[in-house]
């Protein structure tokens, strides 16, 4: 009897450590960088000095992983797009793939956890600090889903922040699905004990996003519409819009709950009430340039209006490239904005830092 009581209460204490362990995730291993970060003129990304690290644990078989800090000056808090690894015995799934120089580097990461074969892969955007790695995994193995935009980005290039993917079929997403009703999941998967929901999103960072939420952990990976480094980025050419992020904070306001773990492509994991800030300044500036703008105001008035000011000081990363980036953005966005065709805009082509 008392053997037994011993061994009720040892299975019990074992329980209860699972169980403390379960429930003490987010784990941030490696924060991002905070500078700030100063970068000489001509300066070319090490990409040999960057290392793949395995940043937060969000759960015990779901990790993200970045690459280091200061070197990236596109991401300087942490080199390329951060990629999100679910594994088990049913294989891997990854969001997102990073930049083509750092895929070797990514995988090499992968296997110091897991050995299982590289199963699926979920681009969130097209930019190719998250999908530039894709060739190489589909090589491995793994099948590429995204929204159907995002297909024909890649398939024919032509807004900024792109690589001309379409050289190698293999980086091509080969299953597709589009955007319905906000919030309704694409495709479900059930893997690894895991349920995971691929959401196609509204036009916001660009026309083809999609995040992805991992219902057991808790876990919603929100891509690039949300950051907390440097200000805002609405890729107009690929058919991103300032007013579609505030859509996009309206949709997780109602998807996560309080407890959600938010993982933005880059930047710190953030909760639901954190991204009310970020909306609020989306409105405040919107209805400031919309204000200049009707009363005839140029851009470079705008720009010289400085209206980020009261913003400055609490955004991490914020430089004048950024602040002048986003500010154009608004200025486009607030008057005779293109329509999104087949995944893009026509936006006029501007001298300003960052376009």
């Amino acid at each position: 009897m008392k053997r037994a009581i011993r061994l009720l209460c040892t299975l019990a204490a074992v329980c209860a450590s699972a169980w403390a362990q379960e429930t003490g995730y987010p784990i941030t291993i490696v924060p991002p960088g905070k500078g700030p970060y100063q970068f000489s003129q001509g300066y070319q990304t090490p990409w040999d000095k960057i290392e793949m690290l395995v940043t937060e644990k969000l759960a015990p078989n779901l990790y993200s992983l970045h690459g280091s800090a200061g070197l990236d000056p596109a991401h300087p808090d942490g080199a390329g797009g951060r990629v999100v690894v679910l594994f088990g015995s049913d294989g891997v799934l990854m969001v997102d793939t990073e930049d083509p120089q750092l895929a070797t580097k990514t995988l090499d990461t992968i296997r110091t956890f897991t050995n299982a074969p590289i199963k699926i892969v979920v681009n969130s955007h097209v930019h190719p600090d998250h999908t530039g790695g894709n060739a190489f995994f589909a090589k491995q193995g793994a099948v590429i889903f995204s929204q159907e935009n995002l297909r024909v980005e890649m398939l024919s290039p032509q807004g900024q922040g792109n690589t001309d993917n379409g050289h190698d079929s293999a980086a091509i997403p080969a299953a597709t699905y589009r955007y319905g009703s906000p919030g309704d999941p694409a495709v479900t998967l059930h893997m690894n004990g895991e349920t995971v929901d691929f959401i196609p999103m509204m036009p916001s960072h660009t026309a083809g996003d999609t995040i992805v939420r991992f219902n057991k952990a808790n876990v919603i990976y929100i891509e690039d519409f949300y950051r907390n480094f440097g200000y805002p980025f609405a890729d107009q050419a690929n058919g991103g819009s300032v007013k579609g992020m505030i859509e996009a904070v309206d949709l997780i306001q109602r998807l996560a709950g309080p407890d959600t773990t938010l993982v933005p492509g880059h930047g710190t994991l953030v909760g639901k009430k954190d991204l009310l800030g970020y909306r609020a300044m989306l409105v405040d500036i919107l209805e400031k340039v919309q204000k200049l703008r009707d009363e005839g105001k140029s851009l470079d008035e705008v720009l010289g209006a400085n209206l980020t000011a009261p913003y400055d000081a609490t955004t991490l990363g914020d430089t004048k490239q950024s602040k002048d980036r986003f500010i154009t953005e608004v200025y486009d966005e607030v008057k005779d904005f293109p329509p999104v065709v087949y995944g893009e805009r026509k936006m006029p082509r501007r001298t300003v830092p960052g376009r």
